[in-house]
C-alpha cells in the first residue's frame, strides 16, 4: 500500500556515540544497528541493544548471511539471524544483494553478483530458505561494484527489478552506491541529474516502487574510483540524487545515515539526519 508520509529519518548506530544519542532522543526517528555485531554478542552487548529498542524503533542490517550464494545459505548462521530478529520484532530487516562466501570460503567482502538470470535465481532460492526461518520482512541492498562480472545477460537496474520480482523483497536504495557504481562504470550523473535523468541508468527503469528505506552516505575517491567507505559526510551530489528520487519512492518509510570511520561530533550527523528529515517533508 501506497503511503504518504513522510519518511522517518536516523542513523545507524555506532557505540562510540552510545551517550549522545539518548541524548538527543527527540532528533532521530529509527536506529539500525549492524546485525552482525550482536549475533555472538555477551550479555552486556545485548543489553544495550535491548536499550536501543526500548527508546527507538531498531532495524537490523546483515553483512554476511551471502544471499547470491550458490551453495546456499549457512544454517547456522541463519538460526543466529533468526533469533536476533525475533528479538528486536522490527517491521523490516535487510541484507546486501550480494555474496560473501564461495566454495564454503570467507571471502572477506560484499561481493557484486553476474547480472544473470542463474544468479537472480539463486538469490530466490536463498531468499526462500531465509523466509522459511524469519518471517519479517526482508529488505534487499544495491551493492557497489569495483568490477562489473563479464557476462552479464542485463545491467544493474535490470538486474534489481528482476531479483525483487522473484524474492517479493522489499529494496533498500542506498543512493551513495548507485551513484558510485553510475560514475565508477561511466555513467555522467551529474549531467543526467540536470536532464533529469540518470543516463543509461534511466530513473524510469528502477523499481522505485519497492523502497522501503534509503541509505545515504561519505565516501572518497581512490585511485581514481569512487568508494563507499562511509569515512566524510554525505556529499551534494547525494543529497541532489535523494531528492530526485524521493518523490519517486512514494512507499519509502525511512532514510538512514551510514558513518563508520573519521566520526565527528555527535551534533554533525543530526545535522545530516535533520537535513534528510526535511528533504523528506518537502518531497512528499
Amino acid at each position: 500500500m501506497e503511503t504518504t508520509a513522510a519518511p522517518r529519518a536516523g542513523l545507524g548506530f555506532r557505540p562510540q556515540f552510545c551517550a549522545d544519542l539518548f541524548a538527543a532522543r527527540e532528533a532521530v526517528d529509527i536506529i539500525e544497528v549492524i546485525a552482525d555485531h550482536y549475533l555472538d554478542a555477551s550479555r552486556e552487548k545485548l543489553a544495550e541493544l535491548d536499550l536501543l529498542a526500548d527508546h527507538f524503533p531498531v532495524v537490523p542490517h546483515g553483512l554476511d548471511l551471502s544471499l547470491g550464494s550458490a551453495e546456499g545459505i549457512d544454517p547456522a548462521y541463519l538460526r543466529k539471524m533468526a533469533r536476533l530478529v525475533a528479538r528486536l520484532d522490527p517491521p523490516w530487516w535487510s541484507e546486501h544483494l550480494a555474496f560473501t562466501k564461495a566454495g564454503g570460503v570467507a571471502i572477506g567482502h560484499l561481493a557484486a553478483l553476474p547480472y544473470t538470470r542463474e544468479a537472480a535465481e539463486a538469490v530466490a532460492r536463498n531468499v526462500e530458505t531465509v523466509r522459511r526461518a524469519i518471517a519479517t520482512p526482508l529488505l534487499l541492498e544495491n551493492p557497489t561494484a569495483i568490477a562489473l562480472v563479464p557476462g552479464a545477460e542485463m545491467d544493474e537496474p535490470a538486474f534489481l527489478t528482476r531479483v525483487l520480482e522473484l524474492t517479493g523483497c522489499g529494496w533498500l536504495c542506498d543512493v551513495t552506491n548507485l551513484y558510485t557504481n553510475a560514475v565508477n562504470h561511466g555513467g555522467d550523473l551529474e549531467a543526467a541529474l540536470d536532464r533529469g535523468a540518470l543516463d543509461r541508468w534511466a530513473l524510469d527503469r528502477w523499481p522505485w516502487e519497492r523502497v522501503v528505506q534509503f541509505h545515504i552516505a561519505g565516501g572518497r575517491r581512490l585511485r581514481g574510483l569512487l568508494m563507499d567507505s562511509h569515512d566524510a559526510p554525505t556529499p551534494p551530489e547525494i543529497w541532489a540524487l535523494l531528492e530526485t528520487i524521493l518523490p519517486l519512492a512514494r512507499n519509502a518509510q525511512a532514510i538512514v545515515l551510514e558513518r563508520d570511520e573519521n566520526l565527528p561530533p555527535f551534533g554533525a550527523l543530526l545535522e545530516e539526519v535533520a537535513r534528510a528529515r526535511a528533504i523528506g517533508r518537502r518531497c512528499r
